[in-house]
């Protein structure tokens, strides 16, 4: 039997303005390899926010429509709508990943319903999410719904970092905006596979987080002595990978400088082409959004700064490597891959203006996770 119900939207306006809303949504009957599942946790992550909210001017947030129905609308600057001409007028669904209970399956999916399971695949901040069997993940018995929340996105994104060290030929990581979710998880499999991180934080509590689940180079990227300390780690751990969650700015510039510092320490003649040692930094967030900047000329001619996102890692490692990695992360779950939400939030709360401002804010240590049947 169909069912109705919520969907988070974000659509972006040729006028400029972008508007966040709850659409209603009749889901027809799951197809022989489909399943409905019941959305019973979603988290808030970085990643979502790039389409929720994507290039709005947060300042100009507003409220719109019946109270029954409420909507949130920002400006977006004329600037910033270029890169936007593919989604402008569409109205799309948001949320990457998720978890609940299936309550619906067609005929070759039917040993799933009533079961628990995770998946990716878009369309989460939402009451029902129709998918293929086959994309969902059936989690232990017993797992609540926010533990097997966010078994994909930061998870899968710390053991691919280590999996791209290993694949690429590097010995250690660099890894900034380390205390977050993602961060820790990657310094706890780090510590359990003998791998040298040097976690760069902003500010002595989030070095405190980082410290306590046993981490070695934790540095505070606004002590005074910040770069020497960096150099100085970066010579000790042998990293010559980084990969950065900021991307504006200027510290991954710093990484590859200290980088190329610590490796003319050892190079016994002088080069004007600088070290030999080649240097990798991957930008892989946008925690600001101004340009990067790279002083190229202190970095030698050995070094590499691109983009670097999950999907396309997934494609290149084959499904054998995948699959080691999801059966690591079910049997961790609540220990090295435990997410830790401070607000669990309903899907009307989700467009409250100081609920949005606060996990736009995209602080570390705060992490929202959305359960739609808070209402």
């Amino acid at each position: 039997m169909a069912c109705t119900g919520r969907e988070l939207r974000s659509t972006l306006s040729e006028d400029g303005t972008l508007r966040l809303s709850l659409e209603q949504v009749t889901y027809a009957d799951p197809a022989p390899d489909e399943v409905l599942v019941r959305i019973e946790a979603a988290p808030i992550n970085p990643s979502d926010l790039g389409l929720l909210l994507g290039p709005a001017q947060i300042d100009t947030l507003r409220t719109e429509g019946a109270a029954e129905n409420p909507a949130v609308v920002f400006d977006v600057p004329q600037a910033r709508l270029g890169s936007m001409k593919a989604r402008l007028g569409r109205s799309m669904p948001v949320g990457n990943e998720g978890a609940g209970t299936v309550v619906a399956a067609g005929a070759d999916a039917a040993q799933l319903i009533g079961k628990r399971v995770a998946a990716i695949g878009g369309a989460m901040f939402a009451d029902y999410r129709l998918l293929k069997a086959r994309d969902v993940v059936e989690l232990p018995e017993g797992t609540a719904a926010a533990d097997g929340a966010a078994i994909f996105v930061n998870p899968m994104t710390a053991l691919a970092f280590v999996e791209t060290m290993r694949r690429e030929g590097h010995s250690a990581i660099v890894h900034t905006a380390a205390a977050s979710n993602l961060g820790q998880m990657l310094q706890k499999i780090c510590l359990a596979d003998g791998v040298p991180l040097v976690n760069i934080v902003r500010s002595e509590a989030q070095a405190v987080i980082l410290k306590e689940i046993g981490a070695t180079h934790v540095l505070n990227s606004q002590d005074a002595d910040f770069r020497a300390k960096l150099t100085d780690a970066i010579a000790e751990t042998g990293a010559t990978l980084a990969f950065d969650a900021i991307g504006g700015g200027s510290l991954g510039s710093d990484i590859v400088q200290a980088m190329e510092a610590a490796a003319v320490r050892t190079m016994a003649e002088y080069s004007r082409y600088g070290s030999d040692q080649f240097k990798q930094l991957y930008i892989y967030g946008a925690l600001d959004l101004a340009p990067t900047t790279l002083n190229r000329l202190a970095f030698g001619f050995q070094w590499s700064v691109s983009g670097w996102l999950l999907l396309p890692f997934f494609r290149k490692a084959g499904m054998e490597t995948l699959a080691a990695m999801r059966q690591r992360v079910l049997a961790e779950l609540t220990t090295t891959f435990a997410s830790r939400y401070t607000r669990t939030i309903g899907l009307a709360e989700a467009l409250q203006p100081e609920v949005v401002r606060a996990y736009e804010r995209k602080a570390t240590g705060e992490k929202f996770l959305i359960d739609p049947g808070l209402g």
